[in-house]
């Protein structure tokens, strides 16, 4: 029993001073390979590529310095607020200038602005038309004193350069054809529908409007029994709504042109207690309202064309342009918004994006 004793304690030591020995020799043979490797240099840094180099130059050349103004037919509404801020942010992280100038829905007001911008000679020029006409000749003109021409989500009667925003004509399209579901043949409902227009010669009502009837009058049991402009004014899409109602108490849809101004449209029919047979349909930025709406039942379904992205395709657009030089006025683009449809069960979570602190 000792001599098994002591063999073990003699095997442990033995495998104890092997161990030491064996860690002694990697850990200096770790210490010579880092003493002949030396301290890293600044030399020893990985290089980027010659063509990375070369287009981070370009981009810098053509936009560090450059200045956009921007004039939207009011500030202090979800949809211009989102693309003010998403923009400012992005163009400054490129090394450009914002400038923003708010005419608070007032017309002459927005042509003085636009009027001058031009004379301020910035590099790009990015406007929301009220309408087809007011701006559309100071666009011409700001073409020919070499400025781009960016028109945001509502286009005039000339094209400049480019046009970001929805597809007006396939967002009617996408919201007549659920509305042809609900209330066309089949449906065992009457059939009526109620329309209420922005501004009647705002291109996002009159292309919405033509994608909404084609796809309506697909459906001869589909009764358009009226069709008014609101102006994008709530108060006025509510006394639109309440009258409607009153003519037509078993009407089945009404379709808003933008989600703002739906929801007095909504609540006339949440007031008249016609929320669960009449289907409210609108179209609109995306912003937190719109899905508290969905979640509250004041919508059936809401056609987003996302504000936020449009606020980075509108930049993207802008570094394109300027990036590849061309004369003003030469290039006419369409950089379409992805359109997403929501209802109480989509509405909810990232599908509207956060309000900003």
């Amino acid at each position: 029993m000792r001599a098994s004793r002591a063999f073990s304690s003699a095997a442990a030591h033995a495998s104890g001073a092997f161990r030491r020995t064996v860690a002694g020799s990697v850990l200096g043979g770790c210490f010579a390979l880092a003493a002949l490797a030396g301290p890293a240099t600044a030399a020893d840094a990985p290089k980027p590529s010659k063509n990375a180099l070369e287009l981070q130059a370009r981009s810098e050349k053509a936009l560090k310095g450059k200045t956009i103004g921007w004039v939207p037919v009011t500030l202090g509404i979800p949809l211009a607020d989102e693309w003010t801020a998403t923009m400012k942010q992005e163009a400054e992280k490129l090394g450009m200038k914002l400038v923003v100038r708010d005419p608070g829905w007032n017309a002459t007001a927005q042509l003085q602005a636009v009027s001058a911008l031009i004379g301020e000679k910035v590099d790009v020029l990015v406007v929301q038309n009220p309408n087809v006409q007011l701006l559309a000749r100071e666009l011409k003109r700001a073409n020919e004193a070499g400025i781009y021409v960016v028109q945001v989500n509502m286009a005039s009667n000339y094209d400049g350069d480019a046009y970001v925003g929805a597809d007006f004509i396939r967002v009617g399209q996408l919201l007549g054809e659920d509305v042809v579901k609900a209330c066309g043949k089949g449906s065992g409902t009457s059939g009526k529908v109620q329309i209420i227009q922005g501004e009647l010669t705002a291109t996002a009502s009159l292309d919405q409007l033509a994608g909404l009837m084609e796809a309506l009058n697909k459906d001869d049991s589909i009764k358009v029994v009226s069709n008014q402009a609101a102006n994008w004014d709530a108060t006025k899409a509510l006394d639109i709504t309440s009258s409607v109602i009153q003519q037509h108490p078993d009407l089945c849809a009404s379709v808003g042109f933008w989600g703002v101004m739906q929801r007095g449209a909504s609540q006339a029919l949440k007031t008249a207690g016609k929320l669960d047979q009449v289907k409210s349909y609108a179209s609109g930025e995306g912003g937190p309202a719109d899905c508290d709406m969905l979640q509250q039942g004041l919508l059936h379904k809401y056609m987003n064309y996302q504000a936020r992205l449009q606020g980075h395709d509108i930049i993207q657009t802008i570094s394109f342009l300027l990036q590849n030089g061309d004369k003003p006025g030469t290039k006419h683009i369409a950089n379409f918004s992805q359109l997403v449809m929501l209802d109480k069960e989509t509405g909810k979570g990232d599908a509207c994006y956060s309000a900003r602190k």
